[in-house]
């Protein structure tokens, strides 16, 4: 299963709880799902588990059944409807909406008074809306609806609630949604998904582990490369030396320095200058093999 479908599995293992926690799960399901209007309910998820949960919800919520079912076999979409207006109407009414006269749904914040409740809200609406990529891959969790309203009212409920999710459209649906790993950690673990939350910590760890390798590896090859071309510099250098008979007319620590080189092509400065007798700094090697390069270039 996908990392997103994981997540509504945990969430879908939660306990029905009060009667007004099931009409809030019901209220955001309902808000974000694919329709909701005085004419049609329907309700389309690939979630096996949300699709086993769903008309428990909805009997214990409103005491209503589907009016179509899909079939009970695993895979696929499955799509939930009711097109009996005396349930339409009587959903509409446990929100305090009329069916027929409302112009446009939004959050009855009158249920959402309680934290359970809110979390039941979101929780319902991150089940019929919802989706979160794989925490390997890239960080990204999200909240669509078709209905404007309901998602600028969703926004402040959870800016009330201390997270901060940004929002934008896409192809006519409003998005709330979090980039940040910390936010997705704290939300599913809310909603009560703690497991995957688990998860996304521990792709954050291994992410943060891995890149630190990296640059260390980086810096380690960066840092061979400098010595390996200065070296090979160096090189070049005494052999020009010795082709124009200049070797033996060096300054004695210069010429000494060369001969070291010469014995070791591929020694560090630092390891170069331990090997001097009597040992110097890397400086002051540095600053020998500097000379050695200039007289070497006159």
């Amino acid at each position: 299963m996908s990392f997103s479908a994981n997540v509504k599995a945990e969430l879908c293992r939660a306990s029905f709880g009060k009667k007004c926690c099931s009409v809030a799960e019901c209220h955001g399901i309902l808000l974000f799902c694919n329709t909701y209007t005085a004419e049609q309910i329907k309700i389309v998820t690939e979630s096996w588990e949300f699709a086993e949960r769903l008309p428990k919800l909805f009997k214990k919520a409103f005491n209503i059944e589907f009016d179509s079912l899909p079939a009970e076999t695993k895979g696929g979409k499955r799509t939930f409807q009711i097109q009996d207006p005396n349930k339409i109407a009587a959903i509409f009414n446990q929100f305090g909406f009329v069916a027929n006269q409302s112009l446009s749904v939004h959050v009855n914040f009158s249920i959402l008074e309680e934290p359970c409740c809110r979390v039941s809200f979101l929780r319902g609406a991150f089940l019929a809306g919802g989706s979160v990529t794989d925490p390997e891959k890239r960080y990204h969790l999200e909240l669509a609806t078709s209905h404007h309203k309901v998602s600028k009212e969703t926004y402040a409920l959870m800016l009330d609630m201390g997270f901060y999710p940004k929002d934008t459209s896409r192809n006519g649906s409003n998005i709330l949604y979090f980039k940040q790993s910390n936010y997705i950690e704290d939300f599913l673990t809310m909603l009560g998904a703690p497991v995957c939350a688990m998860g996304v910590m521990e792709a954050k760890v291994e992410k943060d582990l891995r890149n630190g390798v990296n640059r260390r590896v980086n810096c380690e090859t960066a840092n061979l490369t400098k010595v390996v071309d200065a070296a090979q510099e160096q090189m070049a250098a005494i052999r020009r030396l010795e082709e124009r008979k200049l070797f033996d007319t060096l300054p004695e620590k210069i010429r000494n320095t060369a001969l070291l080189r010469k014995e070791n092509p591929e020694a560090t400065l630092a390891e170069l200058a331990e090997l001097v007798e009597p040992p110097v700094t890397k400086s002051a090697m540095n600053h020998r093999m500097r000379k050695l390069i200039e007289l070497s270039r006159q």
